[in-house]
């Protein structure tokens, strides 16, 4: 019996053995192939597959039909902005919060993932009626008109131009990041449909700027207290498990790998290999969780301890080491009993407390494996572990308990080289779009032939007031500084055109964003 696929966007139909015909259905997806609907069809059955289930990668994800992928309120912004208007040109900033600069990072993900090739299809347009002609229980505020013209004169590719600053660029606040507009005049509504999709750029360059500011912090330590060879492996992804999908885990862990190499969340690094082209982007280690070790029984813990030396004889292996008594086990375990097959390893045990109060509990811990193994004092003056051991502290880890832990052991005398970081949710998840107040808004649009400033300007919140004009984001003594285009017509603008009428036309490599988001002291 012969199956045959159907595909939306070209209208194409392929026939032939029914695993085959699904298995290069799975194929085409699993490369993002993206051409609306597909139609199964094996004998006189048909099982239609709507876009918005397209697999992305291996996994199926159910949210592929752009055209809901927005606030309810926009559908109906087609109807309420002036008549002939030809031209709305939007941008994205951070308009301040709690970091100065901001790390642009991300942006290519969602172009290529959600905007790039034929992402307006009938089959979705028609999905769409359904679904907001319930939504709204009145089918006449859905633009039905605009969106078929972007189907059938545009080829279901969005005609737009989008401009950004280079991926890993690293800017003050207040400063244009990039700039979106429809290059079309009947889709003139078109830009700001897609700002609810293009403003979640927030969260990777959040997370990115966050775990920069992090590794300022780590490196300011480790200037102070010696050892700053280490710097892009001292602050490690433990973020997977709690961020709120795996998404999410993604782009989050893509953005600390921007400025780290450590990593236990995988999913940052399939992004960051797929869509910006890393090799291996980040690195992990035999590491040790308390199931491992409690499964054991308390009488064995030693057996459990020696049995992680065994196993991994060599380079570097992190144990959990606070399931019964912390102190007992650097003490006696780790500091006696195991100190000859420790310092007879060719590597490092890296032990890792997992409770308590971090400051307290670390300056205990670098007390008692000081006093087992020794310390030796470097050219700043502070004291160093015993090559063989270090300790790295994986819980309660943010931005304030990270300086707090910094502070407090050098106060004690302790150089920042014998500790290394792990972060969760304080690297990924306890942040916000107005941590760095990001905020996507309209500043020029073309009416009836003429330009005209838009702009807001609330007198209950200053801080709200937007830009005016079209902008370029220019350099001057060095300096980034966004100025009305007119302003600055002579002078180099630093936004690129990245995206234009359904193409990504530059591609960000990995390498180069993170050489632009490296520390001054990195160069």
């Amino acid at each position: 019996m012969d199956a045959s696929i159907r595909t939306g966007c070209q209208g194409q139909s392929y026939k032939g053995n029914p695993a085959t015909i699904v298995t290069f259905w799975h194929l085409l997806a699993t490369f993002g192939v993206n051409c609306g609907s597909r139609v199964f069809r094996i004998g006189s059955e048909s099982i239609q597959i709507q876009s918005s289930s397209i697999i992305s990668g291996n996994l199926v994800y159910p949210f592929r039909n752009l055209l809901l992928l927005t606030d309810s309120y926009k559908v109906s912004h087609y109807k309420q902005y002036p008549p002939k208007t030809e031209t709305v040109y939007s941008y994205f900033e951070s308009r301040g919060g709690e970091f100065a600069d901001t790390v642009f990072f991300g942006l290519q993900y969602l172009l290529v993932e959600y905007l790039e090739g034929c992402v307006v299809t009938q089959e979705k347009i028609d999905e769409a009626q359904r679904i907001l002609g319930d939504h709204f229980s009145e089918s006449s505020f859905f633009n039905r008109a605009g969106w078929e013209y972007i189907a059938n004169q545009c080829r279901g590719r969005l005609p737009i131009r989008i401009k950004a600053i280079p991926e890993g660029t690293v800017l003050p606040t207040s400063n244009v990041l990039m700039t979106i507009e429809n290059t079309d005049p009947t889709c003139y509504w078109l830009t700001n449909y897609l700002e609810t999709l293009l403003v979640q750029t927030w969260y990777p360059c959040t997370v990115a700027t966050q775990s920069r500011s992090m590794k300022q912090s780590i490196a300011h330590y480790l200037t102070k207290t010696g050892g700053e060879e280490n710097l892009r492996f001292k602050l490690h992804d433990f973020g997977f498990r709690g961020v709120s999908s795996v998404e999410t885990a993604a782009i989050g862990g893509a953005s600390h790998l921007v400025n780290f190499n450590g990593t236990d969340n995988l999913a940052g690094i399939v992004l960051a290999q797929r869509y910006y082209g890393a090799q291996m982007p980040g690195f992990s280690i035999p590491a040790a969780e308390h199931s491992t070790l409690t499964s054991w029984g308390r009488e064995h813990e030693l057996d459990a301890y020696r049995n992680m030396l065994e196993q991994f004889p060599s380079g570097l292996v992190a144990v959990v080491s606070d399931s019964y008594d912390l102190m007992h086990a650097c003490r006696a375990l780790w500091g006696r009993e195991l100190k000859s097959m420790i310092l007879d390893r060719k590597g490092t045990l890296v032990v890792r407390p997992d409770s308590g109060d971090p400051p307290t509990i670390l300056c205990e811990v670098l007390a008692i494996l000081g006093d087992a193994f020794g310390v030796s004092v470097n050219s700043q003056g502070y004291k160093v572990l015993d090559p063989h051991i270090r300790i790295i502290q994986g819980d309660g880890i943010d931005r304030a308990m990270l300086n707090k832990i910094l502070e407090a052991i050098t106060v004690a005398g302790w150089s920042a080289d014998n500790l290394a970081f792990g972060s969760g949710g304080g690297l990924l998840q306890k942040l916000h779009r107005d941590t760095s107040k990001y905020a996507f808004k309209c500043s020029s649009a073309r009416v009836n032939g003429s330009e005209r400033d838009v702009f807001k300007q609330p007198v209950t919140d200053q801080g709200k007031k937007s830009k005016a004009g079209r902008l370029r984001l220019v350099k001057r003594d060095d300096q980034y500084l966004t100025l009305r285009e007119s302003d600055a017509s002579q002078e180099t603008d630093y936004l690129e055109e990245v995206f234009l009428n359904g193409e990504v036309i530059r591609r960000q490599s990995w390498n180069d964003i993170c050489e632009r988001s490296k520390l001054s002291s990195e160069r």
